[in-house]
């Protein structure tokens, strides 16, 4: 690493819901909201934001720990802003505290952990696991 990112570090990304981003309900009649697992992955991303200046050519994040509650359901054409603090780091693992927030309210928080690899490290040993 560049340097050992700083309790406080911060990342952000936003998202305007559209179709893409959302859980269709079908024949319940209830309207389209952003999907957990897409809110999940915007989170992880703004996490992510706060590392990807920190590293070295070889280096790369990976998600290892998420715990998010979402709190709140954001309609389509809405604004969702999330963002990642760092709240902790041991060694190669960096905790965060994430929220989102959309244009009324809190809609998820929560804490998310990714550890620092080494790129060549992993894919050799996804290459391990993928021979039969």
């Amino acid at each position: 690493m560049i340097r050992t990112p700083k309790v406080g570090d911060t990342g952000e990304l936003s998202l305007i819901v559209d179709s893409s981003h959302t859980i269709r309900f079908g024949e319940l009649g209830v309207p389209e909201v952003l999907s957990t697992p897409t809110l999940v992955w915007y989170l992880e991303h703004s996490a992510r934001e706060v590392l990807l200046p920190l590293f070295e050519p070889n280096e790369a994040c990976v998600g290892v720990h998420v715990d998010i509650h979402h709190l709140a359901a954001t309609p389509m054409g809405h604004k969702v802003v999330c963002r990642a603090k760092v709240i902790h780091v041991d060694g190669r693992v960096v905790t965060f505290q994430v929220e989102a927030h959309d244009e009324s309210e809190l809609v998820a928080r929560g804490t998310h952990k990714r550890a620092i690899i080494d790129t060549r490290r992993f894919s050799q040993a996804v290459s391990r696991k993928s021979k039969p």
